[in-house]
């Protein structure tokens, strides 16, 4: 660890809890999506149930994202995390329960929508509280450890979501809750975070807030709108199947691998960043880094051999990370404590609904173009975004340190 740091993570009890608890929830989502898809599948048959399980997840976070991020800063962080882990356990025994028991697909829905209301909620406290367990020049380093266990999940949670898949239905989404259980645990083991006493009552001005402040702040709104369409452009991860089973050829396995590439990448970088964060021109390599996640993205659009397919998606994981680090770290260093939740739940809903039009463009775009046309468009368009925005956005290619006080 850096010398400047005056706590070391490694012996900061409460980050070691706190990342403990990100490595529990972060493992039984993966495995819940998973187990979730392939239960709904198991019982209709049809692909547009799967569809309406993301829907159902996605829609309570959407409409309640504002309305969380003000409560995040009203109330305890603390409180709401583990009323958080709490529901999500709900969830997954409900699903237990009802697979065991052979229940509808309407219990499965019901336990997605659970999910998404536990979602809305958990990001912006999740992410508002660590900023305030941690000394401030010490948050780029606990991003980029989050992070890291983050991608671990992200590897290794839907092949054990598969492997416990086998043993039945019921024992999946045990496992799952059984690991949003200990994560709570795990929360009520974390002391009271620093955190500004509410100032404003709840009204739609004040709800509202994030939004303005985003706005005013040219600079946090240039990186979040910048990895927003970095990720609406450049969706090549949603027609993998296709490049694996008509472009590359390589079947079941191969897509597999396919997927794990991006969070391959993203995993080495986080674990780079762990050792060695950013500590200068912060600004700048948040463009160059969506400027090489276009480009790997055109790459990996053109390619018809599988290993330098691979290798491109390695590659656009890897930028997409740094990027990743420094919208993170840009947006809780920058922000009042008074409105960390309000800014990261609006921050939370941007990238959230980019992946899901992200995969709605390139599904469009594939049907009007052409698959590789389609990703090769996205690349472009991605390229296009970034010289646009040092244009546009000076203000985001001036940042030089992350944890400047004085910005």
């Amino acid at each position: 660890m850096d010398a400047a740091i005056p706590i070391s993570l490694r012996q900061h009890r409460p980050f070691t809890l706190y990342w403990l608890l990100t490595a529990c929830s972060s493992s039984a989502n993966q495995i819940m999506t998973v187990a979730l898809g392939w239960r709904v599948y198991e019982l209709t048959g049809e692909a547009l149930d799967l569809g309406l399980v993301g829907l159902a997840q996605f829609l309570p976070a959407l409409l309640l994202a504002l309305p969380a991020g003000h409560a995040v800063d009203r109330y305890k962080r603390r409180t709401i995390l583990r009323a958080c882990l709490g529901l999500d356990a709900c969830a997954a025994l409900l699903l237990a329960l009802g697979s065991a028991r052979g229940l509808g697909v309407e219990a499965l829905f019901l336990s997605a929508a659970l999910l998404g209301v536990a979602r809305a909620f958990e990001w912006p406290a999740s992410s508002s509280l660590l900023a305030g367990l941690v000394p401030r020049e010490a948050y780029p380093q606990a991003v980029a450890w989050n992070t890291s266990i983050r991608q671990v999940a992200t590897i290794g949670g839907p092949a054990m979501g598969g492997f416990l898949y086998g043993f039945g239905a019921h024992v999946a989404f045990t496992c799952c809750a059984g690991a949003w259980l200990l994560a709570l645990s795990l929360a009520f083991g974390l002391p009271p975070a620093a955190q500004a006493a509410p100032r404003e009552k709840a009204t739609l001005s004040s709800v509202l807030a994030g939004l303005r402040f985003i706005w005013a702040r040219k600079e946090i709104l240039g990186a979040i709108s910048l990895d927003l369409f970095a990720v609406l452009l450049g969706g090549a991860t949603a027609l993998l199947p296709i490049y694996a089973r008509d472009i590359l050829f390589t079947g079941p396995i191969g897509l597999g691998m396919l997927r794990s590439a991006p969070a391959v990448g993203a995993l080495t970088v986080s674990a780079a960043l762990t050792r060695w964060p950013l500590r200068r021109h912060s600004g700048k390599a948040m463009f160059g880094a969506v400027a090489i996640f276009g480009l790997a993205t055109c790459v990996f659009a053109v390619s018809n051999s599988f290993f330098l397919s691979l290798a491109a998606l390695v590659i656009l994981g890897a930028s997409d990370m740094i990027s990743v680090f420094v919208r993170l770290t840009l947006v809780q260093l920058r922000t009042p404590d008074e409105m960390r939740g309000r800014v990261t739940a609006v921050n939370g809903l941007f990238i959230g609904t980019s992946n899901q039009l992200g995969e709605f463009e390139s599904g469009v775009t594939a049907a009007l173009f052409g698959t590789v046309p389609a990703v090769l468009i996205g690349g472009i368009g991605t390229l296009a975004v970034v010289s646009l925005w040092a244009v546009l956005v000076p203000s985001l290619w001036r940042v030089d340190r992350l944890d400047d006080e004085r910005a």
